[in-house]
């Protein structure tokens, strides 16, 4: 497939990284000092278990010079979707999709006011891992995961292609039955570990262990399951229970974006 990453931060350069390995066509929108490392010294990932790799990339700073594509990976900051939607326009043809792995909710439907419906699919993505150099980006810890899909549920061999590149990739991938629900269980998780880390401004691991905290998770997480419940949206107390769960398990260190 011929994939554009629209914004190479963390989890654009992973996820680009793990395609371009298992030899996919992909092109790295960039600027600046990021743009300047992968064009004169690769894109570098750091493992969980201390080791690290370099891939040659192709980047850009004009999605014009790329051309049209079949999927767009859209890693840029939630506050700059629109304005990527804009810039985006070069890269978009009959079937480009566009797959947004923002935190959040809105990211669709913003893209879809600009684009189109036809070109926005629900995502959401699952690692943990942050840029310590202008091109090069540290793997912390969790199993690294994708999910997408079409807005409206219904299979279509676009996404099975996209999925079957990210299997190649060796990285857990899927087509999620409901896409808005899979979204809003992501959700569930930022809005409560976000939250309380911005307040606090902890990792993970004093944030969950200290009693008051973890009690104002517990509380947060259910005020959100409540909030999804409102928007027609498949969620209940036991998915609270298994988010939890998840922080419970995350790296200790671990922090937000």
């Amino acid at each position: 497939m011929r994939i554009a990453i629209y914004g190479t931060g963390a989890i654009g350069g992973y996820f680009g990284y793990r395609l371009v390995e298992a030899g996919e066509e992909v092109y790295f929108i960039s600027r600046g000092q990021g743009l300047r490392a992968l064009t004169t010294r690769g894109l570098v990932i750091e493992h969980p278990d201390g080791t690290s790799s370099t891939l040659a990339v192709q980047a850009f700073e004009e999605p014009s010079l790329i051309g049209e594509v079949d999927a767009i990976i859209l890693g840029v900051k939630a506050w700059q979707v629109p304005e990527a939607a804009h810039g985006m326009r070069p890269l978009i043809g009959k079937e480009t999709f566009v797959v947004p792995l923002q935190n959040g909710v809105e990211a669709p439907a913003q893209l879809a006011r600009f684009l189109g419906s036809d070109h926005v699919f629900g995502g959401l993505c699952r690692i943990s891992c942050k840029i310590v150099a202008p091109g090069r980006i540290r793997h912390e810890g969790l199993e690294p995961y994708v999910a997408f899909g079409e807005l409206d549920n219904r299979a279509s061999d676009r996404a099975q292609q996209l999925l079957e590149a990210f299997r190649r990739a060796g990285v857990n991938a899927e087509v999620p039955p409901d896409i808005q629900e899979s979204m809003w269980r992501k959700f569930l998780l930022i809005s409560a570990w976000s939250g309380l880390a911005s307040v606090t401004r902890v990792p993970v691991g004093i944030l969950r262990s200290v009693p008051e905290t973890r009690e104002l998770l517990r509380e947060s997480l259910k005020e959100v399951v409540g909030v999804g419940r409102d928007k027609g949206i498949n969620l209940d107390e036991n998915d609270a229970i298994t988010t939890l769960d998840f922080i419970d398990r995350a790296p200790a260190a671990a922090t937000t974006s």
